[in-house]
């Protein structure tokens, strides 16, 4: 491939942007395709008896995002480390409210799924590596600007610099490249002033495939089933949110005490914690552009939109996303448009913008009314998730939400209709 010859450039090869050149290798094969990772790209890594580790980090996938790996004929593989949520338990420590989601309750076999990320991205890249998506890795985009025909982006890569002509440029590189700002984006940004514990524990109790979404006065936390696809094991991945004081104090302890600070705040339900992994963490902050697109660019997934991980939402959020532009992506080729034009961008962005913000919504709201302890709001809310548990329509709608399946989703296997297929959800 020539610096002139390809028609649309990703910045970033994670699980956004990989997932993003594969819809589009399916959907849309006559399109030239390049990624620029800034990891080297290894195919003789790619091992066939893949076992994931204790310390193994993962992704919550809602019900809707595992339709989409279906539609892409990636499912049947990331099923292998993909654990199914069956019920969802939502309460509020200390206090009585609290609502349960099963999935027999709305016809799924499931709502939602724990996959393991690394696995995430070996099925992603050995799917690729059947395609005719071009790699250069390692390598980074480092500026763009417009052309007559399109963009022309600069690369990096072994400190050497050079150009890349195309149609269009995506950044699915996440927030913290620059390369957004560089380019002008205008971000907003909301510091919680608080930051996500990630590790997998162990319990004495088996988890029954059961996710909990657990509020507490020093803010949400979240057991997600972990381990086996088939057999509910006692391994869960935990997602803790904690004050950058806290954080500090519980990175000093061991990991016996790790377990007894975390048995206080979660309680019981799984019985004893007898194990916590590897600690991870970030700060959690809320950013959004709000005109995520120009002519001849686009951002999505992170680099679009970072949420709390309350509620799991955030990936599944930047899937919609991918899937959205990627209708749009066909229907330019198939009406002679430039990719960049952004008459295409635009509509992506009118198409995708009522669900970005009902889920930004939904996600910040719930930190909000479960970040206060005062009285009157604590009954309020308690009173919410009872009413929650026996109202079937408000439940049936916190379900859709929870499982991805609330709003629009364009049909990507097919190229010829983006009719939204009825819901199984009753």
């Amino acid at each position: 491939m020539t610096d002139t010859d390809t028609d649309l450039i990703i910045a970033g090869g994670g699980l956004a942007g990989a997932t993003l050149a594969l819809a589009l290798a399916k959907v849309v094969p006559e399109l030239r395709v390049t990624v620029v990772e800034s990891f080297p790209l290894a195919p003789d890594a790619v091992p066939e008896d893949y076992q994931p580790s204790y310390d193994a980090r993962s992704t919550a996938l809602a019900w809707g995002s595992r339709l989409i790996f279906d539609e892409l004929g990636l499912w049947s593989a990331l099923s292998e480390h993909a654990t199914p949520i069956h019920h969802i338990h939502v309460s509020d420590r200390g206090r009585f409210g609290a609502t349960r989601l099963n999935a027999n309750d709305h016809g799924q076999n499931a709502l939602g799924y724990v996959a393991d990320n690394r696995w995430m991205g070996l099925c992603l890249m050995r799917a690729l590596l059947t395609t005719g998506v071009n790699w250069q890795a390692p390598a980074e985009v480092i500026g763009m600007t417009n052309t007559p025909g399109g963009v022309s982006v600069r690369i990096r890569k072994d400190g050497v610099q050079s150009s890349l002509t195309g149609q269009c440029l995506v950044l699915a590189d996440g927030g913290r490249s620059g390369l957004r700002e560089q380019l002008g984006f205008i971000t907003r940004t909301e510091d919680y002033g608080q930051n996500a514990l990630i590790a997998n524990v162990s319990t004495t109790d088996r988890h029954q495939f059961t996710a909990f979404e657990r509020f507490t006065d020093a803010g949400p936390m979240a057991l997600l089933p972990s381990g086996s696809p088939t057999r509910a094991e006692n391994q869960s991945a935990l997602v803790w949110t904690l004050t950058d004081a806290a954080l500090e104090e519980l990175l000093s302890l061991s990991d016996e005490d790790k377990c007894r600070k975390l048995q206080e705040r979660f309680g019981w339900r799984l019985g004893r914690f007898t194990r916590i992994g590897e600690c991870h963490h970030y700060p959690l902050k809320l950013t959004t552009v709000d005109q995520p697109v120009r002519p001849g660019v686009a951002l999505v997934g992170n680099a679009a939109h970072a949420l709390h991980p309350v509620a799991g939402q955030g990936f599944n959020l930047a899937l919609r996303g991918l899937t959205a532009l990627v209708e749009q992506f066909r229907r330019a080729v198939d009406s002679g448009v430039r990719l960049g034009d952004l008459a295409i961008l635009g509509e992506y962005q009118r198409l995708h913008r009522q669900d970005w913000q009902q889920t930004v919504q939904f996600s910040d709201s719930l930190i909000r009314i479960f970040g206060h302890g005062l009285p009157p709001l604590a009954l309020a809310r308690d009173s919410g998730l009872v009413g929650l548990d026996l109202l079937p329509g408000a439940k049936r709608w916190f379900a859709r939400k929870a499982m991805g399946t609330g709003g629009r989703r364009p049909v990507i296997s097919s190229v010829d209709t983006f009719e939204e297929p009825a819901s199984n959800d009753h």
